[in-house]
């Protein structure tokens, strides 16, 4: 998205294959964007200051939250009319996080009562704001920064519940955005600004692994008797590897190795070791997740939920309501999976605590079409005595179609 704004050509390397980020690059042609792409290498010509053309039709985000949420601030400031549709999972989740602030900005954004499809008139220039994300979500704060780079003045988002993602914060900085971010505001929050009408340029990027896909192999690693996995060119941004610390915390053999940047991204080889059954590796202590690490852990909780199985004392995870609105409702789905598999778990409306280590055993999985549920039942499926099925598996496409293949790869028989 940023290189599409950008004056110039961008490079794009190692691209992911997921459906979400296809989903990104159809949206964008259909707003004029000249993109080719070639295996994991995609070119952008950037729109620059004349910004986009109106599309001729609505602009379908597929499964993808981050597209719709994140595009909507970027077409905010182009004075046309759009709409941004998506799936059936898509259409119910909550926009009214993003139409507030874009409104405040000068856009008008109609809704099905706060849920997509999304009606966008877009106003060029935007007004700048200060705003305060009544959300912890990386995805708001990245529109309401989007939108700012079309706006007059300077835009300010005040993270009140807790520092959440900065990728987009980098990736603008990156591209030569003056990026203005402050631990503490007046009134003790972080903020992050940026000044509107700001001309910038394309440039070449090498985009790093994912680490929130990483997750479920290394957690398979960790949690199997006898494995030892090494993943490279891994992204290590600080706001994404509480996972990895989480493990750790629990005893588990995790390290980081050749830490490095590459545009302005941390990036490093994960190692990770599991010893034989007989070695006593965890902690017997009770584990408990909640308030500012949930914001930092919200996509990998559920797989910390199937983990939280093996670990003495089990696992509490509070404070995460936010897990009821993604693809799925991911505390019901998690809840109800483990209960197939034998685990003794008590669901709250803001998470779930699962009671302590547990010999899970097969069952039949119902992803229920979200790629992160099936991708942690697939590792629990490991774990477990007996076979297991996963209905609606094909759903890892999402985010990441290689998911099974890459897995039957490293799994020793």
């Amino acid at each position: 998205m940023i290189a599409a704004l950008a004056d110039g050509t961008s490079s794009l390397s190692n691209f992911s294959t997921s459906q979400d980020c296809a989903a990104t690059l159809d949206c964008l042609r259909k707003l004029g964007v000249s993109i080719e792409r070639e295996g994991s290498s995609v070119r952008v010509e950037g729109a620059g200051r004349q910004g986009f053309r109106a599309p001729a039709e609505s602009l379908d985000c597929g499964n993808s939250g981050s597209t719709m949420r994140m595009l909507s601030g970027v077409i905010a400031g182009h004075s046309f009319v759009s709409t941004l549709t998506g799936d059936e999972s898509l259409r119910a989740r909550p926009m009214s996080r993003i139409i507030e602030p874009l409104e405040l900005m000068g856009a008008r954004v109609i809704s099905e009562n706060g849920r997509p499809p999304l009606r966008i008139e877009g106003r060029n220039p935007l007004k700048a704001i200060s705003y305060e994300l009544p959300v912890a979500s990386a995805q708001v704060k990245s529109c309401v920064l989007f939108a700012g780079l079309r706006a007059c003045g300077r835009t300010e988002v005040v993270e009140e519940l807790g520092a959440t993602r900065d990728h987009t914060e980098r990736m603008l900085e990156w591209f030569g955005v003056p990026v203005e971010t402050s631990d503490r505001n007046v009134d003790g929050f972080p903020t992050i600004a940026i000044d509107g009408q700001t001309n910038f340029s394309g440039g070449e990027v090498h985009i790093p692994g994912d680490i929130s896909s990483a997750a479920f192999l290394i957690a398979a690693a960790a949690l199997l008797s006898g494995s030892a996995l090494e993943i490279e060119s891994v992204g290590l941004n600080p706001t994404r590897t509480q996972f990895l610390r989480t493990l750790c915390s629990f005893g588990m053999d995790v390290e980081i190795a050749d830490a490095h940047e590459e545009c302005n991204e941390p990036v490093g080889t994960v190692r990770v070791r599991c010893g034989p059954a007989h070695e006593p590796r965890l902690p017997r202590l009770a584990n408990s997740l909640r308030g500012s690490l949930i914001p930092q852990l919200i996509d990998e909780l559920p797989l910390l939920a199937v983990v939280g199985t093996q670990v003495p004392g089990g696992i509490e995870i509070r404070d995460a309501a936010e897990l009821r609105v993604k693809e799925t409702d991911r505390i019901a789905a998690t809840v109800s999976n483990l209960r197939a598999m034998g685990a003794e778990v008590e669901e709250y409306e803001d998470g779930l605590t699962v009671a302590g280590a547990t010999d899970l055993g097969g069952a039949l999985i119902d992803s229920h079409g979200d790629h992160r549920i099936a991708m942690a039942f697939t590792v629990a499926a490991l774990l477990a005595d007996g076979e297991s099925e996963i209905a609606g598996a094909e759903c890892v496409a999402t985010s990441f179609p290689e998911f099974y293949e890459l897995l039957d790869a490293v799994v020793e028989r």
